[in-house]
């Protein structure tokens, strides 16, 4: 392969504890973490990386203005095309900054602004929290973090204190609302129901207007239940008592709506520390999880994300495949797609042509200009996933050589 064939179909930099939002046509990530020679490095801050979805091609874009600090463990969402970051961990501590750019640019630049002329009460510094998006206001739930003593409250349990300076670092299980046309926040009254444990690392979803919740961490303990915000009336639903198998306790793993009435679960740490790759889908209709039985063993996620594409596929990009408590060397940066749906006859149709391509060299330029747009794209599109996976084919035989 070509050296610039090569730089075409490069991929974004492995990490974990990132940002990744899909807006139109594209995949958008911000942020995270490596591990080099055991020292935990913050992937730059002025760095967005854009993957194209029908083309299938990664490009690295430098970004401008009022730039977050590096971070992991912020929390990132997208409305009406731009992607807010909050909270995060970097070297100087917890965060509870608000952050948000422009991912419709017209000039190609994308500016970072900081939001500091907000009203209301922002949340204490704080990652690992998870969010909602329903109309156009962001919704936080929990994460771990810091508060002082006269900060103390219900809504969170303390895992360890600095008593000399009265800081104390736990869990949350509280909610707070970025209003995005009033630049409010504000911490809605709950009006009924018990609101799940304080927790981190867990997962948010919204379907209709319930903003849901699974799994995550508080002290030792990770969980497995499912409980439910309504986002209208602020009643939570207690713990769903759900029908039939469920998925296993776990932190670090992603939930994405599918549908109307479905949210597909994938991977994440379990309570006995092993890295797991197995997807459940969960029915609001019948109440119940089903295991997914043909998803491959060999490629475990935690501290992912998970987007929605175009077509109902998920997106999972990044994460670690090893215990990041143990053994933090595992980073990703292949992005696995979990096709949830059958693809319309057209996606069958350009997916056939790219594969053949070759085959079909001399009918290809006679196609309407438009669906030949389409099927370059798909033509490049299988080229960068055959290129890919030659390239990691080579990268294995040579570390199997090394090793013997």
């Amino acid at each position: 392969m070509a050296a610039d064939s090569a730089e075409q179909f490069c991929v974004a930099e492995e990490r974990s504890g990132h940002c990744a939002v899909v807006d139109g046509n594209f995949l958008y990530v911000w942020g995270g973490y490596v591990s080099i020679e055991e020292n935990e490095v913050y992937l730059p801050n002025d760095e967005l990386w854009i993957y194209e979805i029908d083309s299938g091609l990664w490009t690295m874009h430098l970004m401008e203005g009022e730039l977050p600090t590096s971070m992991s463990g912020s929390c990132g969402a997208s409305i009406n095309g731009k992607l807010y970051i909050f909270g995060g961990f970097d070297d100087k501590g917890y965060s509870n900054r608000l952050y948000y750019v422009n991912l419709r640019t017209k000039n190609g630049t994308y500016r970072w602004k900081k939001i500091t002329n907000f009203k209301g009460q922002p949340p204490t510094p704080r990652d690992k929290l998870s969010c909602w998006v329903y109309k156009d206001r962001l919704i936080y739930f929990g994460g771990y973090g810091c508060r002082k003593h006269n900060e103390l409250s219900d809504c969170f349990d303390v895992h360890d204190a600095f008593w000399e300076g009265q800081i104390f670092w736990g869990w949350h299980n509280d909610v707070h609302v970025f209003d995005t046309t009033t630049q409010t926040w504000s911490q809605p009254a709950i009006r009924g129901g018990d609101p799940p444990q304080p927790r981190a690392a867990h997962t948010c979803a919204v379907l209709g207007n319930k903003g849901y919740i699974f799994g995550g961490r508080v002290l030792q303990t990770r969980m497995n239940d499912l409980h439910c915000l309504n986002l209208d009336t602020w009643t939570w639903s207690g713990r769903i008592n759900i029908s039939g198998e469920k998925p296993k306790d776990r932190s670090w793993h992603t939930l994405t709506p599918i549908g109307d009435d479905r949210l597909f679960l994938f991977g994440g740490l379990s309570s006995d520390n092993v890295p797991l790759s197995d997807g459940w889908i969960h029915s609001i209709t019948t109440n119940g999880w089903k295991q997914l039985t043909h998803l491959p063993k060999s490629r475990p996620r935690l501290w992912h994300t998970a987007c929605l594409g175009k077509e109902g596929e998920v997106m999972v990009f990044g994460g670690s495949k090893d215990d990041l408590h143990f053994m933090d060397t595992g980073h990703c940066s292949d992005l696995l797609i979990f096709q949830t749906q059958p693809y319309s006859l057209l996606r069958l149709c350009l997916d056939c042509i790219g594969k053949n391509a070759a085959l079909l060299k001399t009918q290809i330029p006679c196609l309407p200009s438009k669906l030949l747009q389409q099927v370059l794209k798909k033509i490049t599109f299988w080229a960068a996933v055959s290129h890919r996976q030659e390239k990691k084919a080579e990268t294995e035989r040579q570390s199997q050589l090394n090793t013997t």
